[in-house]
């Protein structure tokens, strides 16, 4: 294990839902529009919306895969051609993955002060939602419901688990994010891209969600957008992509051609639309996004308030740089990325326990070669700790 002089907060932990994390409070006359669970070719498999979801192929878990597991893939050490052989042999699933008593630890184990922690199915659920509105609210709220049940919202001031919010109808959002709130929220979680309405889509700028912002604003709760199923996956099927592929295979084309555009696009939308001089407090962290995004978003903002000043309250990089707290990929440009925003704006985030994230979370420190020691105690643990603590 890695050993610093302090206990790092680690921006970006996971939990693994219980099987009923949909369904211990969802509504049963909404049972065959929400999450169930269905026996398919021997194996338990997610019915959302009405249709086997795939965007985890695994979703009891158990057993599930090693910490780690897909280091040397995503370094590009290894191809992942046979991405099944790579993920290597399961194992039992660990109480620390669903348990907070225990989690806290594997923190201790870890070196950790604390984490904020996100769901693993819950951010690929509203893609198969957004058609219908009220289910995937009613499905939200009984997932917040469950995750306030086996996690709480905050634990022992080290555990932050983030509720999860969908823009889909903007008065629902509201009144959710009043409810996580008076539970004592201290980061919430939803997904990138532009939001479905009955019209086609509209922008989480718009100024339908003011209330939405407005909340988080006052309470200085952090906005994280986390990587997921972002409805982007059309423009893959623009080209000929079969829409039903299966979730890991990592189909080269469309991860080249959606990759960053989820969270570039989203953080252009808060910036372009208004959100950041509207809500001068509002806290913004990509999470599992990396960072590939922010130097293209940089050129263009800049190059539009050269062109069209008037059209930004403020200009647009001091806004980024205001506002928006960037987790990058270990394998990224760490040292582009603190010159873009500032170290102070640099989120460590290890993915643990994902495959694909790092089986020491404080190994993370190894790929900040070039930043001074007060930077790296940034990274580490000063940013997050502030996001998770402030007002």
């Amino acid at each position: 294990m890695t050993t610093l002089g302090f206990r790092p907060f680690d921006a970006d932990n996971h939990y693994y839902e219980a099987t009923d994390a949909f369904t211990r409070y969802f509504p049963r006359e909404f049972r065959k529009r929400g999450v169930q669970w269905a026996e398919i070719d021997g194996k338990q498999r997610l019915v959302v919306g009405g249709r086997v979801n795939r965007f985890i192929p695994n979703p009891t878990f158990d057993p599930v895969a090693r910490p780690g597991a897909l280091d040397d893939y995503f370094r590009g050490k290894k191809p992942g051609d046979d991405i099944r052989a790579a993920f290597g042999e399961l194992e039992p699933i660990s109480l620390a993955y669903r348990e907070p008593g225990a989690r806290v630890a594997l923190l201790d184990e870890q070196g950790l002060e604390g984490a904020f922690l996100f769901p693993t199915l819950g951010v690929g659920m509203e893609d198969a939602l957004e058609h219908d509105p009220e289910a995937a609210h009613a499905v939200f709220h009984a997932f917040n419901e469950w995750l306030l049940d086996d996690w709480g919202f905050q634990y022992e001031g080290r555990l932050f688990a983030a509720p999860m919010i969908s823009l889909l109808d903007p008065a629902r959002a509201a009144e959710e994010v009043e409810w996580v709130l008076e539970r004592g929220a201290r980061v919430v979680v939803m997904r990138s891209g532009p939001v479905r309405d009955p019209d086609g889509h509209r922008s989480p700028g718009d100024s339908v969600h003011d209330p939405v912002w407005a909340r988080l604003d006052e309470a200085g709760v952090v906005a994280a957008y986390h990587s997921g199923e972002s409805g982007y996956g059309f423009m893959a099927e623009e080209w000929g992509q079969d829409p039903e592929f299966e979730a890991f295979r990592y189909d080269s084309f469309k991860q080249i051609i959606t990759g960053h555009r989820p969270i570039h696009d989203t953080v252009a939308a808060l910036v372009c639309h208004g959100v950041f001089t509207r809500f001068p407090k509002l806290r913004v962290a990509t999470i599992e996004s990396g960072s590939d995004w922010v130097h293209p978003l940089i050129r263009a903002l800049s190059r539009a308030y050269k062109q069209r000043p008037g059209e930004f309250g403020e200009h647009p990089i001091e806004q980024l740089k205001a506002h928006v707290w960037v987790s990058p990929f270990y394998e990224d440009d760490m040292l582009g990325l603190r010159d873009a925003l500032g170290a102070d704006h640099v989120l460590f985030g290890s993915d643990y326990p994902h495959a694909e994230g790092l089986a020491d979370p404080l190994s993370y420190v190894d790929d900040l070669e070039g930043f001074t020691d007060d930077e790296i105690r940034l990274v580490m643990r000063e940013n997050a700790l502030a996001l998770a603590h402030s007002s």
